[in-house]
């Protein structure tokens, strides 16, 4: 699903005539949402255990409302459907997660070896995303999302029920969680991070095609990235395991720093581009799977949905959309500029992590929790 689509995103919306500052707007839409969405469909995780049953709800809803791309393309009828898509979109991820979780059971270093399928069919989506684009017509990319949709609606259908599936009485209230310091600046990190990158999931593949890139070469770059991200997720467990999470997620952001100034100092050579690109494993990679580890010890009992939920609202919600929405309306004056702005936040996380990360949970193996 992300692989068609989200690299295809802002060209379909270009070539629809719309302006930087537009697309940076309709980008903005889903990240917008997460600041309510997840929260709501979490909670009704926490309160009724039926996770499954929300997480196939939300599939079907949300191509439901997809659909409506095909109605109408002005501006603001595709920022109601965007909105009403990633609204229900929002209520899978967080449960898919937790429902992932309860399969490892005592084994959630594991993760990683799940989440690595995702990023093969990123692979192979957005290969063969770019050339059918190029090949083909862009227009059609409406029918490629709601195919996408309709095959995750069709397999939830086959997902048994996990051990998650049950409803929690007794729960840590969420808000004494969120108050404890590592969890503040861990926030705080993660919404670094994903403002930094709202200027490549939204102009990363403009960028690519003004200056020069074919639309299947861009395809391929944005593979390169989810290659090096499979890599990494094979071995996750044991970085997690023997350098524990504090230092993965610290390295994670030093070098998402040194990604955006290479792309936007950089892109006129192509194994500068190749390099940034393989540094994906890290920017998102080490640094997603480190988050959903510190989730899991951060926010124990029934929080630990609400964790997600919150995480994915202020991180991408509030990082996200901000970060695409000022990619934007500032993309006039100049990539490099505005990839040395996100250099500069992912440092400035960094920071925040190596202060703030000291809670002796970080420190910890996995084995150890």
């Amino acid at each position: 699903m992300l692989g068609g689509m989200y690299p295809y995103w802002p060209l379909y919306l270009q070539h629809l005539g719309f302006t930087p500052e537009r697309i940076g707007l309709l980008l903005a839409v889903p990240m917008i949402t997460k600041l309510i969405a997840p929260n709501l469909w979490a909670w009704l995780g926490d309160v009724t255990g039926r996770r499954l049953a929300i997480l196939r709800l939300g599939s079907f809803l949300g191509l439901l409302c997809f659909l409506g791309i095909t109605i109408n393309q002005s501006f603001y009828w595709l920022a109601v459907v965007i909105g009403g898509y990633s609204f229900f979109w929002n209520a899978i991820l967080p449960q898919f997660e937790v429902i992932t979780l309860g399969f490892l059971q005592d084994k959630p270093e594991r993760y990683s070896l799940v989440r690595v399928w995702g990023s093969i069919g990123f692979i192979f989506a957005v290969i063969g995303g770019g050339y059918y684009f190029e090949h083909l017509s862009i227009d059609l990319f409406p029918w490629v999302g709601i195919s996408l949709l309709a095959c995750i609606f069709m397999s939830s259908l086959v997902i048994p029920p996990s051990s998650v599936e049950v409803r929690e009485h007794k729960r840590e209230s969420l808000w004494q969680v969120v108050r404890q310091p590592t969890v503040i600046a861990f926030l705080i990190a993660g919404t670094l991070l994903q403002m930094a990158h709202g200027a490549y999931y939204s102009f990363f593949s403009i960028y690519l095609e003004e200056m020069g890139f074919s639309r299947t070469a861009i395809g391929f770059l944005w593979s390169i990235g989810v290659v090096a991200e499979v890599f990494i997720f094979m071995v996750m467990h044991t970085l997690l395991l023997k350098f524990g999470v504090r230092l993965v997620l610290i390295v994670s952001l030093l070098l998402a720093a040194l990604r955006w100034y290479m792309i936007g100092n950089g892109s006129e050579w192509l194994w500068v581009l190749i390099l940034a690109q393989c540094l994906h494993a890290f920017t998102f990679g080490t640094f997603h799977a480190a988050s959903i580890e510190s989730i899991r010890r951060l926010f124990k009992g029934g929080t630990q949905a609400g964790g997600q939920a919150l995480y994915g609202a202020i991180s991408f919600g509030i990082g996200g959309a901000s970060g695409s929405y000022l990619a934007g309306h500032f993309w006039q004056e100049g990539a490099t500029q505005i990839f040395n702005v996100a250099s500069g936040l992912c440092l400035l996380a960094a920071v925040i992590a190596w202060y703030g990360f000291r809670d002796p949970r970080l420190h910890r193996s996995v084995s150890g929790v």
